[in-house]
């Protein structure tokens, strides 16, 4: 039976936000990838808030290197918000966790890569 996994993308001047919550593995890796490679837009931000993701095994894991690598090749930055306990866990003990981008909050994740003539 597959995991719960809700997925919500928006496009705003500040970048691409996907919202992730439940869970992902292996039943669903697929789908969010899908979800997130479709959203992505060239030079664009991307920002994953994962308040409401609760789990997250290898492959989940490899889809946010994947989507990474996706999005630097074009010229986009990647920010994650709001990593919750387990899938933290996950990233730091595989050491992903300082490869990335990590914010407390998407207001955090905008700042981090709007210049700041355009904050004024």
């Amino acid at each position: 039976m597959p995991t719960a996994l809700s997925v919500n993308c928006r496009s705003s001047p500040a970048g691409v936000l996907v919202t992730v919550a439940g869970e992902i593995d292996a039943t669903n890796a697929g789908r969010l990838e899908s979800v997130i490679i479709g959203a992505l837009r060239p030079g664009r931000p991307l920002i994953l808030d994962l308040h409401g993701l609760t789990f997250m095994d290898s492959s989940g894991l490899h889809v946010l290197l994947r989507v990474r690598a996706d999005v630097l090749a074009r010229s986009g930055s990647l920010h994650l918000v709001a990593v919750q306990e387990v899938p933290a866990r996950l990233l730091r003990i595989t050491g992903v966790w300082d490869t990335l981008d990590i914010h407390d909050s998407v207001a955090e994740a905008v700042a981090a890569h709007v210049p700041a003539a355009d904050l004024a």
